[in-house]
């Protein structure tokens, strides 16, 4: 009788055994699932303009050569006004808003405000871009830690007062650019501007403007 109850008590320890690996791997797969259910579905990955070399890095990195990409794109944007800076410059603050922070969205707006009253925008046309010669290099973007870049960009700024040239000057803006993972469909960049991290300097001198003729188109 001995060895039969031995018997029985080793087949119930194991079944035990198993019941508790079944409990186990039944709280392992929850907590899976649930991981899983969590994981972000979209993972947006920064790689460099020139793959040539090959790139390895972390996912959360976002390349120098990008920040200056996209902070350049978006200033340039912000200061393109086709026909009317009273109209356009605030338009652009708000069509461009996903791309500012809410502190710069503020500045920006208080700025064309002000500019507005003091009569500095109307009719006033506007095109800013790079000074040939100085695009990115490896100073234009300081890397402050992994969500904060100060980026430098030197740029030709044109103005006209309706086809009039009034204005030609070349400035180096210092801008703030932070990282901002919020709505993918509104900003896939996952960045934004903070606006200036300094007043913008004033450059040598630019070339003169054109001047203006009414000899026609061609």
């Amino acid at each position: 009788m001995s060895r039969f109850r031995h018997a029985v008590k080793g087949r119930d320890q194991h079944i035990f055994t198993l019941r508790a690996a079944c409990v186990v791997l039944l709280i392992l797969l929850m907590t899976a699932l649930g991981g899983w259910m969590r994981a972000p579905e979209k993972l947006t990955i920064h790689n460099p303009p020139d793959l040539r070399k090959g790139s390895t890095r972390p996912w959360w990195e976002i390349p120098p050569p990008t920040v200056y990409g996209f902070t350049y794109y978006i200033f340039q944007q912000l200061n393109a006004w086709p026909k009317n800076g009273k109209v356009d410059y605030p338009a652009r603050i708000q069509s461009l808003s996903s791309y500012l922070t809410p502190q710069c969205k503020a500045f920006l707006e208080e700025d064309a405000k002000q500019r507005g009253e003091k009569n500095e925008l109307t009719d006033r046309v506007r095109v800013v871009y790079e000074i040939p010669g100085r695009g990115y290099d490896t100073n234009s973007v300081k890397v402050v830690d992994r969500d904060n870049w100060v980026v430098k960009l030197d740029l030709v700024a044109d103005e006209y007062y309706l086809t009039e040239p009034v204005k030609r000057v070349t400035v180096r803006y210092p801008i703030r650019v932070v990282r901002w993972d919020g709505d993918s469909e509104t900003n896939p960049f996952g960045m934004a501007l903070d606006c200036y991290d300094g007043i913008p300097q004033r450059l040598s001198a630019a070339p003169e403007l054109p001047k203006h003729t009414n000899k026609g188109m061609f």
